[in-house]
């Protein structure tokens, strides 16, 4: 078997880095995967010597089957770093793993995810495969599917990534001319539509609202775990899209996921649970709800 290489991209959090590195380096399959880590240069001149620091550390990183060290000379910013060392990794081989330098792993996931992407490789239904899971109460299946794609932990193959749309404008004038933004929106319970406005205004740069909107509009599904393998230890203020909230907090699985096939299609008890979790974080206003339930509707 030939197991998924790992994208690791990082900025300027040695902290943070060496929990995740460290993490990483407990899995199972650690030895037998190659790391590949793509690290930011400073956007700020402050931030120049945590990087040099950092660097230093990721020169001298063992416990993997290799380990590749890519130093972006100057500054990428979080989005450019990822689209471009992900299109990196897929076109040569063919499928990775995701990780950023605030995801901490539990010890199977790299069997899930290198399970999961040689199961559901040729099946074309299937973007991508997530290693998060949102704290919810709900009891789900050992794995479930559900329209669109994730950014906490993450595998895809080069036929998944090739769907990939960079070009916001596009996404969002599909969202409305097939009336989808209510459903893509998890029912009205978070502003994913709102957002995706923002990346196309230059307000924010968000990679992951437009992997997520390219995977929904082709109508393509994503595989979870019932169970959560990655823990977001970047909600404490450092990160630069997450603020300080525990509602993020999960529990890693102490036990292993079992993959196997099963039928493509949504997880309707999964994303009901997932937009009552997104209407937690937003909790939005009253007239927003009064607008996302008009706009349903007038598409109805």
């Amino acid at each position: 078997m030939e197991f998924a290489p790992i994208a690791l991209f990082v900025y300027n959090r040695p902290k943070h880095t060496r929990a995740t590195v460290d993490a990483l380096r407990l899995n199972i399959l650690a030895p037998e995967s190659d790391l590949f880590i793509f690290s930011d240069g400073a956007k700020k001149k402050d931030h120049a010597p945590e990087i040099e620091e950092l660097r230093s550390y990721l020169s001298d990183i063992t416990g993997f089957k290799s380990v590749t060290l890519i130093n972006r000379e100057h500054n990428y910013g979080l989005a450019k770093n990822i689209m471009e060392g992900v299109t990196e990794v897929v076109n040569k081989y063919n499928k990775v793993i995701v990780l950023e330098d605030d995801l901490v792993t539990a010890p199977f996931f790299l069997q899930y995810m290198n399970d999961s992407l040689n199961l559901y490789e040729n099946d074309p239904q299937v973007i991508s495969i997530e290693g998060y899971l949102y704290p919810s109460k709900a009891k789900l299946p050992e794995t479930f599917f559900i329209k669109g794609a994730d950014c906490w932990g993450w595998g895809t193959w080069k036929r998944g990534w090739d769907l990939f749309e960079a070009d916001g404008q596009k996404l969002l004038t599909r969202l409305m001319e097939t009336h989808k933004t209510y459903e893509f929106d998890y029912d009205g319970a978070y502003p994913f539509t709102e957002m995706l406005r923002l990346q196309v205004e230059g307000k924010i740069s968000s990679w992951a609202v437009r992997w997520y909107a390219s995977a929904f509009l082709n109508n393509k599904y994503t595989l979870y775990p019932g169970r959560s393998l990655v823990f977001n230890a970047g909600a404490d203020g450092s990160g630069t899209h997450v603020g300080i909230d525990d509602v993020l907090t999960v529990e890693l699985s102490t036990t292993p996921i079992n993959v196997s096939r099963i039928k493509v299609e949504q997880c309707v008890k999964a994303f009901l649970a997932f937009s009552k979790f997104h209407y937690k974080v937003y909790k939005p206003s009253l007239l927003y709800r009064a607008k996302r339930y008009f706009k349903k509707y007038i598409a109805r």
